[in-house]
């Protein structure tokens, strides 16, 4: 199975593609999706629509694992991720890829094996899993590589049976 982990925003998008089989990842390609911070909104959309689009045909992921978003303090930033999600996953949908949601205490919990981990932790042990030299910098693609290891861990359990539906079987899409 390969995978696309997003770790969505609409500055910076970190992605990493995992292939994985029989309980062994292989490191496809990672990186960031990025914009400017003075470009117009809906032209940084178009940007991260047509980037996502073009990582996808060149890659051609199965499935899409793709980071909940839970809104804090700055509502207006979580509108724009928002958005900037919602194109990612259009640009999912219309290559075919099953895309699949994870909270961040999944991600933990499905990366280190503790739901409250810290975040230097998820990112020390994604290192370890995949085998690499560093952490991917930046911080948003480590993120997106946790997200894709978090599928593979759970796609393969019973464990966050809702999680690992498609979301077009969760929502009757």
């Amino acid at each position: 199975m390969r995978i696309l982990g997003i770790d969505p925003g609409y500055a910076i998008i970190g992605w990493g593609v995992l292939d994985y089989e029989r309980n062994h990842f292989s490191v496809v390609e990672y990186g960031a999706i990025t914009t400017p911070a003075g470009m117009p909104f809906p032209q940084r959309l178009e940007n991260i629509y047509n980037d996502a689009t073009a990582l996808m045909d060149r890659l051609k992921p199965d499935a899409l694992s793709i980071e909940k978003l839970y809104f804090t303090n700055n509502k207006t930033t979580g509108i724009d991720v928002a958005q900037a999600r919602g194109v990612l996953m259009l640009a999912a949908k219309q290559h075919g890829l099953d895309i699949y949601e994870y909270n961040p205490i999944q991600v933990k919990q499905g990366v280190v094996g503790y739901g409250k981990a810290v975040k230097q932790q998820v990112m020390e042990m994604t290192r370890t899993i995949l085998n690499l030299p560093e952490v991917p910098k930046p911080d948003d693609t480590a993120d997106a590589l946790a997200l894709a290891i978090c599928h593979a861990h759970n796609s393969g359990s019973l464990l966050g049976d809702a999680a690992r539906r498609p979301l077009r079987e969760r929502k009757g899409i």
